[in-house]
């Protein structure tokens, strides 16, 4: 890739989860402040007759897949795994009109990110990669995912 440039978009949101089977405090249903970075990597458009010339990708493109596939689903939702008993705690709280977000793993940062990573790469145009992602789950804590682990 000729000019390869990585370019980054960050993004806010607050979502609750519980760790089912933890033996800490993360098992009782609680929240985070995420902050989600999106990295991806491609060439600058040459054509000087495209409206994007300059760009690898227009910042609100990135925007409007990361919010439509990861901040809208996850923002104010409690995440759960619904592959444990925790089942009941999701049927039951969207029974009292909790937004609950259902999801077939354990719900920490580390499972959360390479979720996100396969919704954001199936999502991009196909001359763009994604790089990486850093989903922060405190001021202190967070899990990486770069394509060139994988």
């Amino acid at each position: 890739m000729s000019n390869a440039i990585r370019i980054t978009k960050e993004f806010k949101f607050e979502t609750g989860h519980a760790l089912y089977g933890y033996d800490g405090l993360c098992k009782n249903v609680h929240g985070h402040s995420y902050k989600l970075a999106v990295t991806v990597i491609g060439s600058p458009i040459e054509d000087q007759s495209h409206v994007k010339f300059g760009m690898v990708m227009d910042f609100s493109d990135i925007k409007e897949i990361v919010n439509k596939l990861i901040v809208k689903p996850f923002d104010h939702a409690t995440v759960l795994n619904v592959n444990s008993p925790h089942i009941e705690l999701a049927d039951s709280m969207e029974q009292r009109g909790h937004k609950i977000m259902r999801v077939g793993y354990q719900p920490t940062s580390e499972m959360m990110v390479i979720d996100f990573a396969e919704k954001i790469s199936n999502s991009l145009p196909s001359h763009l990669k994604l790089h990486h992602l850093i989903l922060r789950e405190t001021e202190t804590s967070y899990a990486a995912w770069y394509a060139s682990d994988q």
